[in-house]
């Protein structure tokens, strides 16, 4: 049975379930809500942790996976409302799919544990370079780099590209895309930024090597870490 079947299925029985629904399911009581006073219950989250990659062929596509819950939700409940949002994380970011979802979302829980963590990090001595995203800034050695914005913004731009070669003109594209004409750089002037940034990096400055002719790489390096940022996606459904 692939899962498209199990999915209606399951929601059937459900559905037929569902008159009766606390005497079908003796053996799973609702579990008691500790409700903080002067609040009051207004629905609940479902985070769901499914990458794109994860979809074998032959299932059902993310978007059919949502419309069929919300389906079920208005069968088992018809005066729920219901919102989805798809959860976005840059490429090759670490952790649990529902990890990433929680925070992506704005799970005030898994925002505090992240800080929590990030508090815990900084009070240990490390050592190498870390690429804070959330926070825009850069630690050296756990001390912070006094990087202009557009320094941090041409770092980011090169680490979460890893391993491509970046032309200057794409740089100028990327960087100075709302910039008006008198404030677009030149590529020399790219260069320049680029030799000011690597002075800021100190004994890292070879995280970001020069490809002659073409522009500007990042490989991955033992001496650099980052921390992803976190932001709500765009509605999809």
């Amino acid at each position: 049975m692939n899962a498209t079947a199990q999915l209606s299925q399951t929601a059937q029985t459900l559905r037929s379930a569902r008159p009766d629904l606390a005497t079908a399911l003796p053996s799973a009581p609702a579990p008691e809500r500790n409700v903080p006073e002067g609040t009051e219950v207004r629905g609940f989250a479902l985070y769901v942790g499914l990458a794109d990659e994860k979809i074998a062929d032959g299932d059902p596509k993310l978007g059919q996976i949502v419309t069929q819950i919300k389906q079920l939700v208005a069968q088992l409940a018809p005066a729920a409302e219901t919102y989805a949002a798809v959860a976005l994380a840059p490429q090759h970011t670490g952790g649990r799919d529902v990890d990433v979802v929680r925070l992506a979302l704005g799970d005030p829980a898994a925002h505090a544990r992240q800080r929590q963590q990030e508090a815990d990090s900084e009070d240990r001595v490390a050592s190498g370079v870390i690429l804070d995203l959330s926070r825009k800034r850069v630690l050296l050695d756990n001390v912070a780099a006094a990087l202009t914005f557009r320094e941090f913004e041409l770092l980011q731009y090169l680490v979460l590209r890893e391993g491509r070669t970046i032309s200057r003109e794409e740089l100028i594209t990327a960087l100075w895309a709302d910039a008006v004409d008198e404030e677009v750089p030149s590529e020399r002037t790219i260069d320049v930024h680029i030799r000011r940034l690597r002075v800021k990096l100190a004994q890292y400055q070879d995280i970001v090597r020069t490809v002659r002719g073409t522009g500007y790489r990042f490989d991955r390096h033992a001496d650099v870490s980052i921390l992803h940022t976190s932001a709500p996606s765009p509605d999809v459904f």
